[in-house]
């Protein structure tokens, strides 16, 4: 018997309650902690003014979801986090050593262990040390005395949830492929129906074949398919995870979108001709004095084009998220105002936060899309004179 669109609103809110309350309730315990520490140090001091609570603040629940981390946090109850911790891999020359354990024996940067700590707010203060320079979450050596030690020559290859989730969604992706490719092969799809993932994945990959490999690249679409389909997988499926309650928003991190935007420059340069090459040094039919001013504009559109890539897939996927959390937060907001006001806000933020949920779903199938489009436009752009060329032998 298949649920009622009553049950599934009902579903998807108590989802949304779920992912996104913790970041806040792990917010106010930090406030709390902080305020407590504040009060201990002013109760060492005869005549200290008394100390206000620290208040809400949304953007440290925000950078604390959107960046990256060495665990999974799900949520507090109490003071103590749920949280799934990931490996701490460090390797220094300076001491010879490599150490290899788990990030929960930092305590959240409350301890050390194996002469190292991961920094929090509390850990910089105390430590004296230059915030501009050091960030919450990054993890420092230290010499004897528990201070901060920089003649200690440090590689940090941990597992970060970025990068732990980036290699799940690859495995799962790879192995649906395998999958697919061997019932190919087997002649189901071929002979047959297509069944199971294939029935999902064939129109996809036939809309992306049919929709932008050939129009962009004309007679050699065969060549560079395998390529745009790869990256439209990789970046769909990392959105549709970075959706998951407690998961990370692998193709909101900068250093992921740089990496797929240099790979479509490096193919986008190895695919360009003597005649691409020739439109952008040397224009035809516009005027010499005009060419002073558009060749350093051409030029500059090489790189400005995979920079475009780069941006528009990092701003889309990190806004919603931003978004969903602003709307979350806003109910903690008016209720530090007047608790009424809170309970007011709440049906509204709520409504709002799953309607960016579902908006949320289109643009994590819209990027990839775009994304894999621009790239064959791009590539289909520095192949230009083989389209020219082609299409004079035929006429011939």
């Amino acid at each position: 018997m298949c649920c009622s669109p009553k049950n599934n609103f009902k579903v998807l809110l108590f989802i949304l309650v779920f992912a996104f309350s913790p970041l806040v309730f792990k917010a106010q315990n930090h406030a709390q902690h902080d305020a407590h520490d504040t009060e201990t140090g002013a109760a060492k001091t005869e005549h200290a003014a008394p100390v206000k609570e620290k208040k809400f603040d949304a953007a440290e629940v925000i950078f604390g979801h959107v960046l990256d981390g060495h665990e999974y946090h799900f949520m507090d109850i109490g003071e103590h986090p749920v949280t799934l911790p990931l490996p701490i891999i460090l390797y220094s020359p300076s001491r010879g050593t490599w150490d290899i354990f788990m990030s929960s024996h930092f305590e959240h940067g409350h301890a050390s262990y194996k002469g190292y700590t991961m920094l929090n707010k509390h850990a910089i203060h105390e430590l004296g040390l230059d915030e501009k320079k050091f960030s919450e979450g990054t993890i420092i050596p230290l010499d004897a005395n528990g201070k901060y030690d920089p003649a200690v020559t440090y590689y940090d290859l941990s597992m970060t949830r970025n990068v732990v989730q980036m290699l799940l969604a690859l495995i799962i992706f790879t192995v649906i492929m395998f999958r697919v490719a061997g019932r190919y092969k087997k002649g189901v799809g071929v002979t047959s129906a297509p069944q199971g993932s294939q029935s999902l994945l064939e129109p996809i990959i036939t809309f992306v074949r049919d929709e932008v490999a050939k129009p962009n690249l004309g007679h050699k679409y065969e060549r560079y398919l395998p390529f745009l389909l790869t990256v439209f997988f990789f970046i769909l499926v990392n959105n549709i995870f970075g959706l998951i309650p407690g998961s990370a928003n692998v193709t909101g991190n900068i250093a992921f979108t740089v990496v797929l935007g240099l790979i479509s420059f490096v193919v986008i340069i190895f695919s360009s001709n003597k005649h691409y090459w020739g439109h952008i040094f040397n224009p035809p039919g516009v005027p010499l004095g005009v060419k002073f001013i558009l060749v350093p504009v051409e030029f500059l559109s090489v790189f400005i084009k995979p920079f475009a890539l780069i941006i528009r897939l990092f701003a889309n996927m990190v806004a919603g998220h931003i978004i969903i959390i602003c709307l979350i937060s806003l109910i903690f907001i008016f209720g530090e105002l007047n608790p009424i006001a809170g309970w007011g806000a709440s049906p509204l933020s709520l409504a709002f936060t799953v309607f960016i949920y579902l908006i949320e779903v289109l643009v994590a199938f819209l990027q990839a899309f775009i994304f894999t489009m621009l790239s064959a436009v791009f590539i289909g752009q520095a192949l230009e004179g083989d389209h020219h060329e082609s299409a004079q032998g035929a006429h011939h």
